[in-house]
């Protein structure tokens, strides 16, 4: 079997070939042969998530240099002339952005006999970090299959784990130690409908090529309220209206998506069934 060294070898190789395959309008992969490995691996990269690290890198970036450029202005104006002092200020620096410090040479210098804050960018690792954003590797005993079935299959796992998820979080049913069964199944039914609504939900804002997702539309339209306006009569009595808030202009846009309509007052005359009532 090949080394952990030659294993990643192969895949920084790969990374820079050609031989991508468009499995999804933003993402690509490829087989990838490892050394003496006995599964195969299938390296990915998406254009949406190499923009992410791309923006959360030049975020560091930017924090990193401007605590440099400020060591530099006080070591210029001497207000910091000791070698060691300088050298744990360079140390504080690199423990604050450590996902960004090594594509950074930093050291200490001396010119005209005082000491100088000295820092450059290592442009070669810079253009790796650059080649690898957005790229991840799977890892599967699956044999014989191409890369975009074996992608596919992890979509599915993927999907499966967030329903298991859903299942247990998203219909926000507290964790109760039921003491009999009707209990516990009635419990279980009412996640499993909340899980298949989710899943509803999703299908229908991926018909519609809308990117939002389910938790997002929730979110949204959980800012929907409805209220009860009561009326003193001059007879003692009181009018009820129950009414709708007024949606806002991307409620209303994600309401006409999904070809919803809010009715603007809603019947104070609710009764319960006695099946309903009954524990």
């Amino acid at each position: 079997m090949g080394t952990p060294r030659a294993q990643l070898k192969a895949v920084e190789r790969a990374l820079l070939e050609s031989g991508w395959m468009q499995v999804r309008e933003d993402v690509e992969a490829k087989l990838v042969s490892v050394p003496g490995g006995r599964e195969t691996y299938v390296l990915c990269r998406s254009q949406a998530r190499r923009a992410k690290e791309k923006t959360i890198r030049s975020s560091f970036s930017q924090r990193l240099e401007k605590a440099l450029g400020n060591l530099q202005q006080q070591v210029e104006k001497g207000r910091l002339k000791n070698h060691s002092k300088i050298e744990r200020r360079l140390g504080k620096i690199q423990a604050r952005h450590p996902r960004v410090a090594d594509l950074y040479e930093m050291s200490v210098g001396e010119w005209d006999g005082h000491p100088v804050a000295e820092w450059k960018r290592i442009e070669e690792r810079r253009a790796w970090r650059d080649a690898r954003e957005g790229a991840y590797l799977l890892r599967t005993n699956l044999q014989g299959e191409t890369a975009e079935e074996l992608w596919k299959k992890y979509l599915q796992l993927t999907e499966a784990e967030t329903a298991f998820r859903v299942l247990k979080s998203e219909p926000s049913i507290r964790p109760l130690f039921h003491q009999l069964e009707r209990w516990v199944k009635a419990h279980i039914l009412v996640a499993f409908l909340g899980c298949a609504l989710w899943v509803t939900l999703k299908h229908l804002l991926q018909g519609k090529n809308n990117p939002m997702t389910p938790a997002r539309a929730l979110a949204l339209l959980a800012g929907v309220h409805s209220a009860d306006v009561l009326l003193p009569t001059t007879d003692g009595r009181e009018i009820g209206l129950r009414r709708v808030t007024t949606p806002s202009p991307e409620q209303n846009s994600l309401l006409a998506l999904l070809a919803m309509n809010l009715p603007e007052r809603l019947d104070l005359n609710f009764e319960c069934s006695v099946n309903s009532a009954t524990g």
